[in-house]
């Protein structure tokens, strides 16, 4: 599953003294990017207009380190709509905006009762960086920090602003993660080497950007694991966190629910999922192939069964075209030939009636015959001799109909015929 990790420019701030002012996307128009096609390996980086970035599967937006504040709290038990209120009531006192500038967002996997850090964020700031890729189509689905409190000590060396490196490290920067929270400061004064004694005595693991690689390990006194602000991105990406949470959170979640459960069915971990499913398919095509030519096979048989009786019971068919239709017509001409009388002559439909003719009523007044159909009038018959008729005829597969006065006498169809 392709994944597309946006580096988000860090938050523009007033310029200190000697500096510039910070580079944001609303004045540049573009973003850093890195392109993995399995989340673990850099397929492809540059820098652009969120309209021309590649597409993805997922699109994960990372924040810099100095854009996000962290706050060690103990999570208040409130429902999820009232949830943002609460860390709102405990967090009020040591929040550095107003609390309604202040996006917030909980750790993975925060328990009520249980300490937990949450992670602040300019609201405004981001929801517009936000907006500008969404404008553009690229539908950011989470947002990460670039680094967050962690049981494992680390630090990350970093230039100021381009070619601050060649100046030494006199503006160079140090990120420190570690249980207590992030750090961000410069390594110009003594800051940072004060911070060295709590922190060397921890199994540390340090990185720098290449650009930085060499004045960190000079000031550090060990080697540096060079780390580019892309690939430490990427690794951010694979985190747990999530900071789109609350007002910010991601809209349509039912779309977009579906969308992530059919890419992780695509991702690697379902593929032997996918080859399961895709030989119970074959399988089930292949049965249902097979029971289609074995029905077809029975279908053959019966037919030549049918034509193999047809010419056995009748020589003379010479060419047999409709082997039921064939035997019907040469049968019934047998019986002409015979003089015997067929279910639809009349002697066949009198002889059925006067066998359920009622002992009380007298011999027929009218009668009409068409070919299977004998019509007796039935003038002065009381419900219980109609009835009478009927019931002894239907054994016998014939069926009786009262149509207009007159009784209607006929074959019953082969699949039962009503009464």
């Amino acid at each position: 599953m392709s994944i597309l990790v946006v580096l988000i420019p860090p938050r523009p701030r007033p310029p200190a003294s000697g500096g510039d002012v910070a580079t944001s996307s609303q004045s540049s128009g573009e973003f850093s990017y890195v392109l993995s096609p399995d989340g673990l390996a850099i397929g492809a980086q540059g820098r652009c207009a969120p309209a021309l970035m590649p597409r993805a599967d997922s699109v994960v937006a990372v924040l810099s380190d100095s854009d996000v504040g962290w706050h060690r709290i103990t999570l208040p038990k409130a429902p999820a709509a009232r949830m943002r209120a609460a860390l709102i009531g405990v967090l009020e006192e040591v929040l550095l905006d107003e609390p309604e500038a202040t996006h917030l967002a909980l750790a993975p996997g925060a328990g009520a009762g249980q300490p937990t850090w949450v992670a602040a964020v300019n609201r405004a700031w981001l929801a517009e960086e936000l907006a500008i890729l969404e404008k553009a189509n690229v539908r950011v689905e989470r947002v990460v920090p670039s680094s967050w409190p962690d049981d494992v000590p680390l630090g990350h060396f970093a230039e100021g602003t381009e070619g601050d490196a060649a100046a030494g490290t006199e503006r160079m920067t140090l990120v420190w993660s570690d249980a207590d929270g992030v750090a961000c400061v410069r390594l110009q004064g003594s800051l940072a080497r004060a911070m060295l004694p709590a922190q060397t005595a921890q199994p540390a693991r340090w990185s720098a950007t290449p650009a930085a690689a060499a004045p960190a390990e000079r000031w550090l006194g060990a080697p540096v694991m060079v780390l580019s602000a892309e690939q430490r991105a990427l690794q951010a990406a694979r985190s747990l966190w999530n900071i789109r949470q609350f007002d910010l959170a991601p809209r349509h979640r039912g779309a977009r629910a579906l969308r992530d459960a059919w890419l992780r069915f695509l991702s690697p971990g379902w593929r032997p999922v996918r080859w399961g499913l895709i030989g119970l398919l074959l399988m089930n095509l292949a049965g249902l192939n097979l029971w289609a030519w074995h029905q077809r096979a029975a279908v053959a048989n019966k037919q030549v069964a049918m034509t193999e009786l047809l010419r056995s019971t009748h020589p003379k068919v010479r060419v047999v075209v409709d082997a039921p239709v064939q035997m019907r017509r040469e049968t019934e001409a047998l019986r002409i030939a015979a003089g015997r009388p067929s279910e639809d002559d009349l002697e066949a439909l009198l002889s059925a009636a006067a066998s359920a003719w009622p002992i009380d009523r007298p011999p027929v007044e009218s009668l009409r015959f068409e070919p299977g159909r004998l019509t007796l009038g039935a003038a002065g018959w009381t419900e219980a001799q109609i009835g009478q008729f009927r019931s002894q005829l239907r054994p016998a597969g014939w069926q009786v109909d009262l149509d207009r006065g007159n009784l209607v006498v006929s074959r019953a169809p082969a699949a039962g015929g009503t009464s």
